[in-house]
Parts: structure tokens; C-alpha cells; sequence
């Protein structure tokens, strides 16, 4: 069995210099091609790490054309959406020889938990990418800079360009007003500076309750823009934090920490989804208030919208993912029917399957939907390309060769892949009894039908050429006779023109087996378009069978580190890799894909 691996060989260098003009060509590349030939960030200083106006003052250039950074907040695994994002910031940082941070955006502490963290490590690793760049580990966390988020919201406060709001929750609401009709300023909007600066500050110290205020940016209530409404920016929120523990009870909303994680971590290009794209004025105007007062450095961040990914058969909330995973419709995260990167991986897809996808589907500014089947021949692209063939018959129906000798057996050869002959070949042990495809015999065949049915004759793979004599129902086994000189790749066996072609295995030497063959987990191209997404549900998306696999299918299965060797293809069946639960004892297969679309309409 091969010893290669699912993870990729060498990760894609983010440091590659150069703007090759065999880059594909976006929207968002455009722009920051626009950018680089303007000298936009020609002079933007980098210390070495994030940090304020000051820090970054005396800096030399940063060595990063550009830096991008994937910001996930650690509440939940990574989803295929999250890979094409993963792909799109990596991959501009390596094309223009930038930097990409790995950035935690963990400012609700309510939901986020290490173990999230330690997923999305292993996620965006398993992936391929690094956030090494230039010497330097750039991954961050949002908790990181909580420091410097309430010396900013103190800044504002004290430039009269925030307060704190006393109102409820509903009347905050009411008030902010809707698309045809402006807000009502809050009757705490012009109370002292010093007076909003007290009751921050007992904010902080705890002495008050969750909810009972907020802090607000001072903009414009009358603004058509609903997010410029005198936004909040901090909360009280009495948890402890994953990182940072008690200390805190005021934590920055995600609209205010994010744009300024940004401008510390001296990001050129913040690249975000569409549904931000009415939060860029506000992103704008926070970091442009806090450059003007000193704290942050120019040239500001710039923020460019995409359309999210849209795949159709899956759902990629996190809320019915969760869902999902608590009510027991699936058995946990990395199940391989959900859409996420820890159930893809066990699955047996892989990185360059995902980062070709991402590649053939783009970015664009425009929501559209992805049909599932791009995604999967992806993977059946790359799959076909590396994965090493093997047998495996998963309907097993005996087949009995009486003319031959029942203590002799022999080896076949079969090449570990047809395109690459450069891998060479495997033994495959012969014997008189094998395994077939029940489907391969027919007591009756249909018209074209060319497998074994009484009289006819094929060819077994690799092997001798058979005629079939029959059916014996008390051992319910077919019988055959072989022609001895008829063996593949023997100077008899071109004298033999049959036109089936048929898969066994020895009986004597096959490894049980449990596989699973998985299908989509949803029965609907938009899952809960027309009704509740659960009664979507496919109840076909896996069913476990008894399968005999080749002998080196199961010594692969019994290795310590199976879950490490690369997907095979199971000849006539797809693509296949061996289950993390998967042990000596109890050899187990998870089905990535088919050899073809099942699903075409």
C-alpha cells in the first residue's frame, strides 16, 4: 500500500514574489493591482508585530507587498465556505508576496472555546497554508488587543465621537428608526464627556449589570445608512473569556474590534463577504477618527467585498450546523456528510480538491449558487490523478473454478496506477475460489448484458479467462472452468477475445471489511427553501456494507497511522480512505466519491 498522505507534500510558499500573468483575474486582484502600481503601501511601516501609530512610526518598510489575514472567531468548526475564503486570502498573499495572518476574532466570550481554536489550526494547516511569512509567526488573536480597543474607545469618548447609552434594549431599537425614516437621538447622546467617561470606566470595573448600557459611536442618527445610526461599540458581559479569563466585562463589539484589528495588524486589504459591505462606511469612519487622533498609522486597511460561497445540497449556517450536530442527525463535527473541513477530511477529500474548487469557482460581487457536483469533481479530478488502485468487491457473490487445483495458488500482476505506469505494479494472490460482484452474474441475462451468465465467457482482471457453467444454490456460488493458458500478460491470453471483464478477489485471502458509502446529505438543491431543512434530510446519505477488500487494503487499515495514507481508488466503485476508527480488528472504508456524477439532472 502506498505511504503517501492526504496532506499536501509542500505547503503553497505565502512568501513567492511576483505577479505572474498567469494569475487568474478578479475584481479584487485588479484592485490591487491598481494599488501596487500607485505605491499605495510602498511606505507602510511594519515593526515586526501589530501595534498603534506610534510603534509602527519608526519602522522600516514592511517586507509584505501586501497582507491579507483569515479572521475566523473560534466558535464552531470550519465549513467549505470558510475554505474558499481560507483560499482566496492565502492564495493573494503568496501570488503578490504578501503575508497572511491567521487572526482569532474571539470577542464574545460567551460561545468561543479553545478547542475551536485548536480545530481552525489544524483546518487551514490540513489545507496546506502557513501564516509564516517573512521569519515571522503571524497569528493573532482579537483578545490580544483589548488594551489598545479601550484606550480607542476612551479616545473617541473624550473627543466627544462616542457615549454611553442608558437606554433599553427595546427602546434602543425603536429609536434607531428604519430605511424610510431617521433615528431619535438617545437622551443620553449629549450628556458630558466626562460624565459618558465615568460610566465607561465603572463599565469596566463591574459595576454594572449586562445590559444595563452600552458605549455608542457618535455619528449621525438622521444618516440613510442604519449602520452609521450611532452604532454600539462596547458591552458589558460578565464571562470569562477563553484567554483572557475575568479580567474583562466589557467587550468590543465585532463592528468595532474588527476594523481596528485590521489597522494594528497593518493590513492592506481586508477582504470580507458581502453582507459587510454596508459596514464599510463605519469601518471607515472609526479608523479614520482614531488615525486623526493619533493612534493608528496611515495608509488605513481597505475593505473589499465578495460573494460568499452559495452550494447547493448542504446547508452552511452555523446555527442549523449546529443543529445538526446536537440533535444527532449526524455523529458529531467531523461526520462525513457535513460541510465541514474535519468531515471532509475523514471523508477523504482533499486540499488540492478544495483549492482547485476555489480556484475554478472564483470570487465575484454577485450572489449565485454552486452545484455541488463542481466540488466533487474537483476531488474526483485530483483523486483520479494521485490515488493508487485496488480491488474491492462490495456485493460478494462466490464464484468457484472447479478445474482448478484447490491447494495451488498464484499471483496476478495490476498496476498501482494505469496513467502512471512509473509506480509500478502489485501482486494480487489468484486462488480457485474468489469474490465477484453479485451484479456481474445473471441467471438470465438482459439484452447486452456481457458479464457471467451459464455459457458465456469473460475475462477476470489481471487473471485467466473463465466460462461459466452455472449456478449451485446449496453453496450458492457460481461455478466456472478456467483455460489455463489464458492468463493476462502471458503470450496464450491474446488468443482469447471475450467481452466482459469482470472484478474478483481470492476468497482465501480477502480482508472484511466495513465501508461506508456516503451520498449527500440533504435531498433538496436548497435545503429548507420549502420547508423545515430537517425534513430534507436524505436518509440514504450512508449506508454500511460488509465488503472484501484486497490484502494490502487491510494491512493499510491496520496501520497506527491509517488515517495518514492517501485515498485509493477502489476499481468500478470511487474513491475511498480509511476511517479514523479504523484498526487491524476492524478494518474501516469511508467513500469520498463516486467514479462519476450520480446526481446529473
Amino acid at each position: 500500500m502506498s505511504t503517501k498522505t492526504n496532506q499536501v507534500s509542500s505547503k503553497p510558499d505565502a512568501n513567492t514574489t511576483g505577479n505572474s500573468t498567469e494569475l487568474p483575474s478578479n475584481f479584487i486582484r485588479s484592485q490591487i493591482d491598481v494599488d501596487l502600481a500607485a505605491g499605495k503601501w510602498a511606505q507602510r511601516g511594519w515593526s515586526g508585530q501589530p501595534g498603534d501609530a506610534a510603534s509602527h512610526a519608526s519602522a522600516a518598510a514592511d517586507p509584505a507587498q501586501i497582507r491579507t489575514r483569515f479572521p475566523p472567531e473560534p466558535n464552531g468548526y470550519l465549513h467549505f465556505g470558510h475554505a474558499k475564503s481560507i483560499c482566496l486570502n492565502f492564495g493573494l498573499a503568496r501570488d503578490y508576496g504578501g503575508a497572511c495572518h491567521m487572526r482569532f476574532d474571539d470577542t464574545n466570550p460567551e460561545k468561543e472555546e479553545q478547542a475551536y481554536v485548536d480545530s481552525i489550526i489544524d483546518a487551514v494547516q490540513w489545507l496546506g497554508w502557513s501564516w509564516h511569512n517573512f521569519g515571522q509567526d503571524n497569528q493573532y488573536f482579537a483578545s490580544d488587543y483589548f488594551d489598545f480597543m479601550y484606550r480607542a474607545a476612551e479616545a473617541l469618548i473624550s473627543a466627544d465621537l462616542a457615549y454611553v447609552d442608558e437606554q433599553n434594549a427595546e427602546d434602543m431599537r425603536r429609536n434607531r428608526g428604519s430605511l424610510t425614516e431617521r433615528g431619535t437621538d438617545s437622551p443620553f447622546r449629549n450628556r458630558p464627556v466626562a460624565e459618558s467617561l465615568q460610566r465607561f470606566q465603572q463599565m469596566r470595573d463591574g459595576q454594572h449589570a449586562d445590559g444595563a448600557m452600552v458605549l455608542r459611536a457618535k455619528i449621525d442618527m438622521a444618516s440613510p445608512n442604519i449602520n452609521l445610526r450611532d452604532p454600539a461599540i462596547y458591552r458589558i458581559r460578565h464571562a470569562e473569556h477563553h484567554r483572557t479569563g475575568n479580567r474583562w466585562c466589557i467587550y468590543p463589539m465585532y463592528t468595532f474590534a474588527h476594523p481596528i484589528e485590521d489597522a494594528l495588524e497593518r493590513i492592506s486589504h481586508s477582504i470580507c463577504t458581502l453582507e459587510f459591505e454596508d459596514q464599510r462606511p463605519f469601518y471607515d469612519w472609526l479608523l479614520g477618527k482614531l488615525a486623526d487622533l493619533g493612534l493608528l498609522a496611515r495608509p488605513l486597511p481597505q475593505q473589499i467585498e465578495f460573494a460568499r460561497l452559495n452550494l447547493s445540497y448542504v446547508v452552511l449556517s452555523k446555527r442549523k450546523l449546529i443543529q445538526l450536530v446536537e440533535e444527532g442527525h449526524v455523529d458529531g463535527w467531523d461526520d462525513p456528510r457535513l460541510p465541514t473541513l474535519a468531515g471532509a477530511r475523514r471523508r477523504g477529500y482533499t486540499p488540492e480538491g478544495f483549492r482547485r474548487f476555489a480556484e475554478r469557482i472564483g470570487v465575484s460581487k454577485a450572489d449565485s449558487w454552486i452545484d455541488y457536483s463542481v466540488l466533487e469533481d474537483c476531488m474526483r479530478e485530483h483523486l483520479n490523478e494521485v490515488a493508487e488502485r485496488r480491488i474491492a468487491v462490495l456485493d460478494p457473490l462466490k464464484l468457484v473454478i472447479e478445474n482448478y487445483p484447490e491447494d495451488k495458488e498464484e499471483t496476478c500482476l495490476a498496476p498501482n496506477h494505469p496513467q502512471q505506469p512509473e509506480l509500478g505494479k502489485r501482486e494480487v494472490p489468484f486462488s480457485r475460489e474468489l469474490w465477484i460482484e453479485r451484479e456481474d452474474y445473471a441467471e438470465v441475462p438482459p439484452k447486452g448484458y456481457f458479464r457471467l451468465f451459464p455459457g458465456n465467457k469473460v475475462r477476470l482482471r489481471y487473471g485467466y479467462v473463465i466460462e461459466c457453467i452455472g449456478f449451485d444454490a446449496s453453496s450458492n456460488s457460481v461455478r466456472c472452468r478456467y483455460f489455463e493458458d489464458s492468463k493476462s500478460g502471458t503470450p496464450g491470453a491474446d488468443q482469447y477475445k471475450v467481452k466482459g471483464n469482470i472484478h474478483w478477489l481470492s476468497a482465501r485471502h480477502a480482508v472484511t471489511a466495513e465501508v461506508r458509502l456516503y451520498d449527500r446529505l440533504f435531498l433538496a438543491e436548497h435545503p429548507g427553501a420549502k420547508q423545515d431543512f430537517l425534513q430534507d434530510l436524505n436518509p440514504d446519505s450512508v449506508r454500511v456494507i460488509t465488503a472484501q477488500l484486497e490484502p494490502l487494503l487491510g494491512e493499510a487499515a491496520a496501520r497506527p497511522d491509517a488515517t495518514q495514507v492517501a485515498s485509493v481508488q477502489f476499481e468500478r466503485h470511487g474513491y475511498f480512505c480509511v476511517d479514523r476508527d479504523s484498526s487491524a480488528a476492524r478494518p474501516l472504508f469511508n467513500r469520498a466519491v463516486t467514479l462519476r456524477d450520480a446526481w446529473q439532472k
